[in-house]
């Protein structure tokens, strides 16, 4: 059996692309060969048995990469296996009460709807000042989002271990 998975993100700052590390690490001692990259280095969506799609969030946005990524893939992920997980909302409580429940942008329902992915999950995520530029503390600032880094790794680790479990049946 094909046991290869490509694990694609868009990350801005490093903490989807974490994420993304931590899904490979818990997939790869599930047996699972990982290629874990940017989506914009993505060449060939063949030969994978999964993909697992990753963006961060930004001011409740697809990083544009992920966008353009599932737009002009549509096609071929539409024939695959396909998990998807955003990182982004900061502070205390549910990451999917935090978005309202928006799983992804407006504008990509008809491409997501096409896609049919097996799941689609909100992970919380980081904001570490040291990364941002003037604009994004402003930004940061004036919505008064919520400063640290609130991803739950036991939670990452357990969606992980779903995937694998449901590639292994």
């Amino acid at each position: 059996m094909n046991k290869k998975v490509l694990i694609a993100y868009a990350s801005k700052h490093g903490s989807t692309a974490e994420i993304a590390k931590k899904i490979e690490e818990n997939l790869n001692h599930a047996g699972f060969e990982c290629t874990t990259t940017p989506v914009n280095q993505v060449k060939d969506l063949s030969g994978f048995q999964a993909i697992i799609l990753g963006t961060g969030l930004y001011m409740g946005q697809w990083q544009k990469e992920a966008v353009q990524f599932v737009k002009r893939n549509m096609a071929p992920l539409a024939d695959q296996k396909v998990w998807i997980f955003t990182s982004g909302p900061t502070g205390e409580g549910d990451p999917m009460k935090l978005v309202n429940g928006r799983l992804y942008p407006e504008g990509l329902r008809d491409t997501i709807e096409g896609i049919k992915p097996k799941e689609i999950t909100v992970f919380h995520g980081s904001i570490a000042l040291s990364k941002l530029n003037g604009f994004e503390k402003w930004i940061i600032n004036k919505v008064k989002a919520a400063i640290g880094d609130f991803r739950n790794w036991q939670s990452i680790s357990i969606w992980a271990d779903g995937i694998a479990n449901s590639l292994n049946s």
